[in-house]
């Protein structure tokens, strides 16, 4: 782009020192650049010239062309407000001020035509228009502004200081006049041809000052498309460099444990989904580059046991691996699961979490550095400075989005002891579990430089949970059905939101319900456990344990249950005030039960008022068990800030595009990304000179440069 774009905005004319600060501090705007990627958030039609006999009473943005007549004030509660009336051939009209009037008065002149433009009131009979903006006819033809007026984001604060939309119009149109409108390309000639895009100069000028509907809409994708390609280009570098710099250990065989495992241990046939992951995995570990690979995969199936084979496969090759989970219930049943599997296989495992023994992690240590022991389950406890691997080979994290950045690169530096090889430092491979599922768009888009794989099958002979929506009026034959199911000798979890906000009101809230079931499923024919927030974590070990067991029938909770707890005796599912919980919560809990052969059922529970959203999340689960068409809709009710979390979002600071409903042009954007370095890894091809250069400007990544310049 021009040079000058760099300039600070303080030397525009029109903006001045007072000007600058305040856009500074309330939009962020520094430079000349900075203002010409304020882009509007909507436009109002200006080729409309509206009769006052045509005026309606629907308080929407109008254009009259008009004479003011004559001025006269009007006492009021407090002070006076200023009213011309406005002529036309049709009729009369109020332009009203209730600030400013002295300079109004001396600034406007009588039956010369202007533009007034603004909402419109009814008023005692008759139509008024509050501050309206007033243009001089003569100059309304002149001015370079389009038929689409920009209405540009604003503030409170920009407001009150007089920073209005049409001063911000104003300062665009200075901005355009003092740059001449030519702003450099930043997309090649021969992706701007492929896909008929407009150049950047007329898609800028388009953007802020339309002529048409339609020089608007190829702006917008033109400018969209862009956007989201450069997020692109920089995940998909990121990934090749990740490739090309960081070595892997090769993983060379698939050995003994592995193959006695597959042939003579596996409890079930692997679906086509857990084969096609382990064969991703497989090409990854055998390659020289370390990997870093996503799993997603629904609750249920079958993520544990794909993370087991890449365990032995790195057992096969003589390194040791590890496991983290974000909960000590969920480290504890990750390793019970993995020691009933390892049984016949002669393989050393041990669990480390926060309350495990001294003399225990004594012993840990110690094999842990000779290694003795091949496998480590845990929480955040792995992540101590004591916790040192002899060669450590394969790390995977459970649920990771719990935990932060600085704890993963944490676990990536355990594999250093062994990890020096000829002086490079080389890092155990990485394998990142999720059982929340992400949209296709989002994971585009936040983990486009990891390689993703997905199970999106259910093992074979699961029975697919039904879901039901019942009002509390319901309650009565809600409890009944809850006796029919325990006398067929199967368990119940009935949950409670938990809302940070108000902690006395959610265990009031769960104390109260925990009473009136205990009073409609009276001891000793009923025995309930209860689990909440506030509870010692040995005491809800214990209730947890009770429910595992089978010693309870009932469990009553709040939503600390939603990660992990595997009880495939457990059936039904009964969330209270299911409104107040967000879609891939209830997905979540709903993935508590259909653990066994057994049919189960999810009941959601709610009063009579509910939102739209809320209707529309409830209509949502029982339509469907897909966590990947539940995870679209949550985005499109939430947005991606609140799905990723601040961790993550930063990755979508977005000007223009929005990946929920431009996803099929970041589609686009990704394919042609990939394509371009495909065929030209370095992006040195004459062609892609001008990519090359925008892609350096943009990229926040300084140290990858010796790679691509």
């Amino acid at each position: 782009m021009n040079t000058n774009l760099q300039t600070p905005i303080d030397y525009l004319k029109g903006v001045g020192p007072n000007r600058a600060d305040l856009l500074r501090k309330e939009l962020g705007i520094h430079t000349y650049q900075d203002l010409i990627n304020l882009f509007p958030n909507r436009y109002i039609d200006r080729t409309q010239y509206y009769k006052i006999n045509q005026l309606q009473q629907n308080n929407a943005d109008v254009q009259v062309i008009g004479k003011i007549i004559e001025f006269k004030e009007v006492a009021q509660k407090r002070g006076k407000r200023l009213v011309a009336t406005f002529q036309d051939d049709t009729g009369t009209m109020e332009l009203v001020w209730f600030r400013g009037q002295k300079w109004i008065r001396e600034n406007l002149r009588l039956n010369k035509p202007y533009v007034a433009f603004g909402k419109t009131n009814w008023f005692s009979g008759k139509y008024n228009m509050p501050h309206p903006e007033l243009e001089l006819f003569e100059d309304h033809k002149k001015s370079i502004r389009s038929a689409m007026q920009p209405i540009y984001p604003s503030t409170e604060k920009l407001s009150n200081k007089g920073i209005s939309n049409r001063v911000i119009i104003k300062i665009m149109e200075q901005l355009f006049i003092e740059t001449g409108g030519k702003y450099t390309e930043t997309l090649s000639e021969g992706l701007r041809a492929e896909l008929k895009l407009i150049n950047k100069s007329s898609a800028l000028f388009n953007i802020h000052f339309p002529k048409s509907q339609e020089l608007l809409a190829k702006a917008q994708f033109r400018l969209k498309f862009e956007e989201l390609f450069y997020i692109q280009l920089q995940l998909i570098i990121k990934n090749l460099i990740h490739k090309s710099k960081i070595k892997g250990f090769p993983f060379e065989k698939v050995g003994d444990y592995f193959n006695t495992f597959f042939n003579e241990h596996l409890p079930f046939e692997l679906t086509h989904a857990q084969k096609r992951v382990l064969k991703e995995i497989r090409a990854d570990l055998g390659s020289n580059a370390q990997m870093n690979r996503l799993l997603q995969g629904d609750v249920g199936s079958g993520k544990t046991i794909v993370a087991l084979m890449s365990m032995l496969i790195a057992l096969d090759n003589g390194f040791q691996a590890c496991l983290m989970a974000p909960t000590e219930i969920l480290s504890v049943q990750h390793y019970n699961g993995l020691l009933e599997m390892c049984n016949n296989l002669n393989i050393s495992i041990s669990l480390l979490t926060g309350s495990s023994k001294t003399s225990e992690r004594k012993k840990i240590h110690e094999s842990l550095e000779n290694g003795e022991l091949q496998i480590l389950i845990g929480t955040h406890a792995l992540l101590e400075d004591k916790v040192k691997f002899k060669n450590l080979g394969l790390a995977i994290i459970d649920e990771q989005h719990r935990f932060g950045v600085a704890q993963r690169s944490k676990l990536w530096h355990k594999g250093s002891s062994s990890g020096e090889v000829g002086g490079a430092f080389i890092p155990p491979h990485v394998l990142v579990m999720t059982a929340t599922p992400i949209p296709r768009t989002l994971a585009m888009s936040v983990y486009g430089d990891l390689d993703i794989s997905v199970i999106d099958e259910l093992p074979p002979g699961r029975k697919s949970i039904k879901t039901v929506h019942r009002y509390d009026k319901n309650r009565l034959n809600v409890f009944r059905f809850i006796r029919d199911e325990i006398k067929k000798g199967r368990q119940v979890y009935i949950v409670y939101p938990l809302i940070q906000e108000s902690e006395s009101m959610d265990y009031k809230d769960l104390m109260d319900g925990y009473e009136s079931i205990a009073r409609d499923f009276p001891m000793p024919e009923y025995q309930i456990s209860i689990v909440h927030g506030k509870m010692k974590p040995a005491d809800k070990e214990y209730e947890m344990q009770r429910f595992v067991k089978g010693e309870t029938q009932i469990m009553v909770a709040t939503t600390v249950i939603e990660v992990g707890v595997n009880v495939p005796n457990a059936s039904v599912m009964i969330i209270e005030s299911a409104e107040r919980f967000g879609l891939s919560q209830l997905h979540q809990l709903r993935g508590r039960v259909g653990r066994g052969a057994e049919q189960s059922y999810c009941i959601l529970m709610t009063g009579h008022k509910l939102s739209n959203d809320s209707k529309t999340r409830l209509e949502t689960m029982v339509r469907t068990n897909d966590g990947f068409e539940i995870a679209e809709v949550d985005l499109r009710l939430r947005g991606p800030g609140d799905i990723m979390g601040t961790q993550q979002s930063g990755v979508l600071n977005l000007k223009i595009a929005d990946i929920i409903k431009d996803n099929n042009i970041l589609e686009h954007a990704r394919y042609h990304a990939k394509h371009i370095l495909k065929i030209d890894p370095t992006l040195s091809l004459p062609d892609n000179k001008v990519i090359l250069n925008t892609y350096k400007r943009l990229s926040k990544y300084k140290n990858i440069w010796n790679y691509i310049s």
